[in-house]
């Protein structure tokens, strides 16, 4: 039997798990040579090939590379790296980008609002900016005509959000209740992502506080709307923990294939919904119930089935996306059905619902892959199918176009000509929205063919959508390819929590730039 020691990174990883340490916030980890050196540390003139998608999560980690008088915290000085993203996590950033934005969307439905001179006003807190602003929006960063964006601090007091469940809920229905009494604001979208952020994190009695605030503040909002004579839509971009169980038992803290929930509330009448849908179908609803017209590049269709004759339209529509809330009809381990929910049980009771696809390739997605926030926050606001970065790709390497990517080449031939290192660093998993070990390997394949001798290899760790422990799995496997290679050598491991941030938390991103480039962190032998 091969020894153990041959894989030192993995094996140092399940010594990790012994200790109590889990993947999302496991410690940093760095392999050493006998005299306790740090082994592939980044130095100058080196080439970082950074292969995580998705990007709002990446933009930290990389302006500490890329970044001309970067003053969040101290970075070596002079350190000239060939930084190159698999795709562009920032308009600003010194990078080169592999595959780069398709373009800007036009027609979303905030277009379509905004071109009508109406007011409308997105709300939710700093966990979910950028999902109800940037991918409402059609990938837009700024906001439009008359759009206001309200976004409530996420807390700071806390580590991870199972201490605090409710999170900052109080202070979103405050925001939104007074939007809610503002005439002149015709379309509100409030997103809360409780369910969602909470549920990545296994603790059973938390999630279901989450779920239970954000039914009992959903409920607190549509009653304020009915009172205003709005129009209410209740709806979710993706399911999470209501599929929270593996058929083996297992805790799945990921998001889910499951489709979501879409409810209508007309102020004067009840509406008959289609059967089923998808979540390009929402952007259309919603002009077909302000009486706005619905552009041709809208692929997706009003959901209404029937109507009365004449509908007058509504002059204000509240949006409300609980995050991350699917719908499972098996009740065992369906901790929404195992949460109160009066106001949502209520809601399915007495108003039109249905069922909307919210995964997969209704969302741009790969066939049978789970839905994420972005792609659901994309495909509401656009009202039409767009295909993923992670789609893409994928057909790129089955194409082998993947390896004449300029980018890539671009970093490889500097690394290669100039006898310096090739690093590739990001996220490790076969499930994660930001990212594929497939991307890793195919790129370890590239660096193989087109002759980088020193190739290293910095991965990053979360378990959402993982089975427990699986971190160590992976580790195992990118090992086993460095070595069927004869080329790599994986140098650090470390929990996506101190590498994968947006909320500022600058202490985590340094703590990953001094594994990086100091090659601080608990020492690992490169043999036992």
């Amino acid at each position: 039997m091969r020894s153990e020691t041959t894989f030192p990174m993995s094996r140092a990883v399940l010594n990790a798990y012994a200790e109590g340490q889990e993947d999302e916030t496991l410690l940093p980890l760095v392999l050493v040579n006998p005299k306790q050196a740090p082994l592939g540390r980044i130095e100058p003139g080196d080439s970082i090939i950074f292969y995580n998608i998705r990007g709002e999560r990446e933009i930290e980690l990389s302006r500490s590379f890329t970044e001309e008088g970067f003053r969040e915290f101290p970075v070596r000085p002079e350190l000239p790296v060939h930084f190159t993203t698999m795709i562009e996590y920032s308009k600003g950033l010194n990078t080169g980008v592999a595959f780069p934005p398709q373009g800007i969307l036009s027609d979303t439905l905030s277009d379509i609002i905004a071109r009508q001179g109406l007011a409308q006003a997105k709300i939710t807190e700093a966990e979910k900016a950028v999902h109800i602003s940037y991918f409402f929006n059609g990938k837009k960063s700024d906001p439009l005509p008359k759009e206001e964006r309200i976004v409530v601090p996420t807390r700071k007091d806390v580590r991870l959000f199972d201490e605090a469940p409710e999170m900052s809920i109080d202070e979103i229905t405050r925001e939104a209740g007074a939007k809610i009494q503002d005439p002149s604001c015709h379309f509100i979208v409030v997103n809360f992502p409780n369910v969602d952020v909470v549920g990545h994190i296994e603790n059973e009695p938390a999630i279901l506080r989450a779920v239970s605030a954000v039914d009992r503040h959903a409920g607190v909002l549509v009653e304020k709307a009915r009172k205003q004579n709005m129009a209410v839509i209740v709806t979710a971009d993706h399911g999470t923990v209501e599929k929270w169980l593996y058929p083996d038992g297992g805790v799945d803290t990921g998001h889910t294939d499951s489709p979501v929930p879409f409810i209508v509330l007309h102020p004067d009448q009840k509406l008959t919904l289609k059967s089923e849908g998808e979540l390009t179908d929402v952007a259309p609803t919603i002009l077909d119930l302000l009486g706005l017209p619905v552009p041709a590049s809208m692929t997706g269709a009003t959901l209404i089935q029937e109507k009365p004759s004449p509908l007058a339209p509504s002059s204000r529509l509240l949006l409300l996306i609980l995050d991350g809330w699917g719908l499972c009809e098996n009740t065992k381990g369906n901790l929404i059905a195992c949460a109160q929910t009066p106001v949502m049980d209520r809601l399915l009771q007495d108003y039109p619902h249905t069922r909307l696809a919210a995964s997969g390739l209704a969302v741009g997605l790969p066939a049978g892959t789970v839905g994420n926030s972005e792609a659901g926050h994309l495909h509401i606001g656009a009202g039409r199918r767009i295909y993923s970065d992670r789609l893409l790709i994928d057909q790129s390497i089955v194409r082998k176009d993947f390896h004449r990517n300029p980018a890539f080449t671009r970093a490889i031939d500097i690394a290669r000509q100039n006898n310096r290192a090739l690093h590739l660093m990001g996220i490790v998993s076969f499930f994660s929205s930001h990212g594929s070990i497939e991307h890793l390997f195919a790129l370890m394949d590239m660096a193989k063919e087109q002759g980088v001798s020193r190739l290293f290899i910095h991965s990053m760790l979360g378990r959402r959508g993982e089975q427990a422990e699986s971190g160590a799995r992976y580790i195992r496997q990118v090992e086993e390819k460095c070595r069927s290679l004869g080329l790599g050598q994986v140098v650090s491991v470390i929990g996506r929590y101190w590498s994968m941030d947006r909320e500022d938390n600058w202490d985590r991103i340094e703590k990953t730039y001094r594994m990086l480039v100091y090659g601080e962190g608990t020492p690992v032998p490169m043999k036992g």
